[in-house]
Protein backbone atom coordinates (compact mmCIF):
# COMPACT_ATOMS: atom_id res chain seq x y z
CA UNK A 1 0.00 0.00 0.00
CA UNK A 2 1.16 3.50 -0.79
CA UNK A 3 0.23 6.60 1.18
CA UNK A 4 -0.33 10.01 -0.45
CA UNK A 5 -1.36 13.43 0.84
CA UNK A 6 -4.33 15.51 -0.37
CA UNK A 7 -4.87 19.13 0.65
CA UNK A 8 -7.50 21.79 0.10
CA UNK A 9 -5.59 24.57 -1.61
CA UNK A 10 -8.22 27.24 -0.99
CA UNK A 11 -7.89 27.18 2.80
CA UNK A 12 -4.83 29.32 3.33
CA UNK A 13 -2.32 27.87 0.87
CA UNK A 14 0.41 30.29 -0.22
CA UNK A 15 3.85 29.88 -1.80
CA UNK A 16 5.88 29.45 1.41
CA UNK A 17 3.46 26.80 2.70
CA UNK A 18 3.29 25.02 -0.67
CA UNK A 19 7.05 24.84 -1.09
CA UNK A 20 7.51 23.50 2.45
CA UNK A 21 4.74 20.93 1.98
CA UNK A 22 6.06 19.71 -1.39
CA UNK A 23 9.56 19.32 -0.01
CA UNK A 24 8.31 17.42 3.04
CA UNK A 25 6.12 15.04 0.99
CA UNK A 26 9.05 14.25 -1.31
CA UNK A 27 11.59 13.82 1.51
CA UNK A 28 9.32 11.80 3.83
CA UNK A 29 8.64 9.17 1.18
CA UNK A 30 4.95 9.71 0.51
CA UNK A 31 3.76 8.36 -2.84
CA UNK A 32 2.08 11.56 -3.96
CA UNK A 33 0.62 14.98 -3.28
CA UNK A 34 -2.78 15.98 -4.59
CA UNK A 35 -4.86 19.09 -4.16
CA UNK A 36 -8.23 20.56 -4.92
CA UNK A 37 -8.88 23.19 -7.58
CA UNK A 38 -10.75 26.10 -6.02
CA UNK A 39 -10.43 29.85 -6.45
CA UNK A 40 -11.59 30.57 -2.91
CA UNK A 41 -12.93 28.89 0.20
CA UNK A 42 -16.61 28.01 0.55
CA UNK A 43 -17.43 30.58 3.26
CA UNK A 44 -16.03 34.03 4.09
CA UNK A 45 -13.67 35.35 5.09
CA UNK A 46 -11.48 34.68 2.07
CA UNK A 47 -8.20 32.91 2.72
CA UNK A 48 -5.07 32.50 0.61
CA UNK A 49 -5.73 30.24 -2.37
CA UNK A 50 -2.78 29.32 -4.54
CA UNK A 51 -3.71 28.68 -8.18
CA UNK A 52 -3.74 24.93 -8.80
CA UNK A 53 -2.03 24.49 -12.17
CA UNK A 54 0.73 27.01 -11.45
CA UNK A 55 1.48 25.32 -8.12
CA UNK A 56 1.56 21.87 -9.76
CA UNK A 57 4.00 23.17 -12.36
CA UNK A 58 6.34 24.27 -9.56
CA UNK A 59 5.96 20.84 -7.94
CA UNK A 60 6.73 19.03 -11.21
CA UNK A 61 9.93 21.00 -11.67
CA UNK A 62 11.12 20.73 -8.04
CA UNK A 63 10.51 17.04 -7.32
CA UNK A 64 11.73 13.86 -8.94
CA UNK A 65 9.67 11.05 -7.46
CA UNK A 66 6.19 11.84 -6.16
CA UNK A 67 3.02 11.54 -8.21
CA UNK A 68 0.71 14.54 -8.11
CA UNK A 69 -2.37 16.12 -9.59
CA UNK A 70 -5.69 17.81 -9.10
CA UNK A 71 -8.40 16.06 -7.12
CA UNK A 72 -10.32 17.41 -8.93
CA UNK A 73 -10.21 20.14 -11.57
CA UNK A 74 -13.79 21.00 -12.61
CA UNK A 75 -15.19 21.49 -16.08
CA UNK A 76 -17.45 24.18 -14.61
CA UNK A 77 -14.53 26.63 -14.85
CA UNK A 78 -11.84 24.70 -16.76
CA UNK A 79 -12.59 24.04 -20.42
CA UNK A 80 -11.59 20.47 -21.36
CA UNK A 81 -9.37 21.68 -24.23
CA UNK A 82 -7.39 23.91 -21.87
CA UNK A 83 -7.29 21.15 -19.25
CA UNK A 84 -5.97 18.66 -21.83
CA UNK A 85 -3.20 21.01 -22.95
CA UNK A 86 -2.15 21.86 -19.39
CA UNK A 87 -2.25 18.21 -18.30
CA UNK A 88 -0.24 16.95 -21.27
CA UNK A 89 2.41 19.64 -20.81
CA UNK A 90 2.64 19.05 -17.07
CA UNK A 91 2.79 15.28 -17.46
CA UNK A 92 5.63 15.73 -19.95
CA UNK A 93 7.50 18.18 -17.68
CA UNK A 94 7.26 15.76 -14.75
CA UNK A 95 8.33 12.67 -16.66
CA UNK A 96 4.88 11.09 -16.47
CA UNK A 97 3.94 11.62 -12.81
CA UNK A 98 0.65 13.50 -13.25
CA UNK A 99 -2.63 11.90 -12.18
CA UNK A 100 -5.48 13.90 -13.67
CA UNK A 101 -8.70 14.04 -11.68
CA UNK A 102 -11.65 15.88 -13.23
CA UNK A 103 -15.06 16.76 -11.87
CA UNK A 104 -18.30 18.60 -12.48
CA UNK A 105 -17.85 21.44 -9.96
CA UNK A 106 -19.79 22.04 -6.79
CA UNK A 107 -18.81 25.12 -4.79
CA UNK A 108 -21.51 27.72 -5.39
CA UNK A 109 -19.66 30.66 -3.85
CA UNK A 110 -16.65 30.60 -6.18
CA UNK A 111 -18.88 30.21 -9.23
CA UNK A 112 -20.94 33.23 -8.18
CA UNK A 113 -17.91 35.35 -7.25
CA UNK A 114 -16.04 34.71 -10.49
CA UNK A 115 -18.95 34.51 -12.93
CA UNK A 116 -18.85 30.81 -13.80
CA UNK A 117 -22.11 29.01 -14.52
CA UNK A 118 -22.43 26.06 -12.14
CA UNK A 119 -25.69 24.75 -13.68
CA UNK A 120 -28.34 22.59 -12.00
CA UNK A 121 -27.09 19.06 -11.13
CA UNK A 122 -28.46 17.23 -14.18
CA UNK A 123 -27.04 19.72 -16.68
CA UNK A 124 -23.83 19.98 -14.69
CA UNK A 125 -23.26 16.23 -15.06
CA UNK A 126 -24.21 16.29 -18.73
CA UNK A 127 -21.54 18.97 -19.21
CA UNK A 128 -19.14 16.80 -17.21
CA UNK A 129 -19.80 13.83 -19.47
CA UNK A 130 -19.15 15.92 -22.58
CA UNK A 131 -16.00 17.29 -20.99
CA UNK A 132 -14.66 13.80 -20.33
CA UNK A 133 -15.34 12.78 -23.94
CA UNK A 134 -13.53 15.86 -25.29
CA UNK A 135 -10.65 15.48 -22.84
CA UNK A 136 -10.09 11.81 -23.69
CA UNK A 137 -10.12 12.53 -27.43
CA UNK A 138 -7.66 15.40 -27.05
CA UNK A 139 -5.32 13.41 -24.79
CA UNK A 140 -5.29 10.56 -27.29
CA UNK A 141 -3.62 13.07 -29.61
CA UNK A 142 -3.89 10.85 -32.67
CA UNK A 143 -5.89 13.22 -34.84
CA UNK A 144 -7.64 16.61 -34.78
CA UNK A 145 -10.80 16.60 -32.68
CA UNK A 146 -14.15 17.75 -33.97
CA UNK A 147 -16.95 17.62 -31.43
CA UNK A 148 -20.40 19.17 -31.43
CA UNK A 149 -22.06 18.96 -28.05
CA UNK A 150 -24.47 21.03 -26.05
CA UNK A 151 -21.69 22.51 -23.90
CA UNK A 152 -18.51 22.14 -25.96
CA UNK A 153 -17.70 22.61 -29.63
CA UNK A 154 -14.37 21.84 -31.27
CA UNK A 155 -13.65 22.28 -34.97
CA UNK A 156 -10.56 20.20 -35.66
CA UNK A 157 -8.77 21.07 -32.43
CA UNK A 158 -5.28 19.60 -32.27
CA UNK A 159 -4.76 16.86 -29.77
CA UNK A 160 -2.53 17.27 -26.73
CA UNK A 161 -1.08 13.79 -26.39
CA UNK A 162 0.91 13.05 -23.28
CA UNK A 163 4.42 12.22 -24.42
CA UNK A 164 6.01 10.99 -21.20
CA UNK A 165 3.45 8.29 -20.42
CA UNK A 166 0.21 6.87 -21.69
CA UNK A 167 -2.49 9.13 -20.34
CA UNK A 168 -5.79 7.61 -19.49
CA UNK A 169 -9.11 8.49 -17.96
CA UNK A 170 -11.72 6.01 -16.89
CA UNK A 171 -15.11 6.99 -18.24
CA UNK A 172 -17.87 6.97 -15.66
CA UNK A 173 -21.40 7.10 -17.02
CA UNK A 174 -23.31 8.81 -14.20
CA UNK A 175 -26.66 7.86 -15.75
CA UNK A 176 -25.98 4.17 -15.09
CA UNK A 177 -25.85 4.67 -11.30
Amino acid sequence: MELAIMIEGQNGLNWPRWKKLVTAVEELGFAGLYRSDHFTNARPPDKDSLELWISLTWLADHTRRIRFGPLVTPFSFRHPALTARMAAALDDLSGGRLTLGVGAGWQEREHELFGFELLPPRERFERFEEGVIVLKQLLAGTQPVTFYGRYYRLEGGAGAACTATRCGLAHFDWRQR
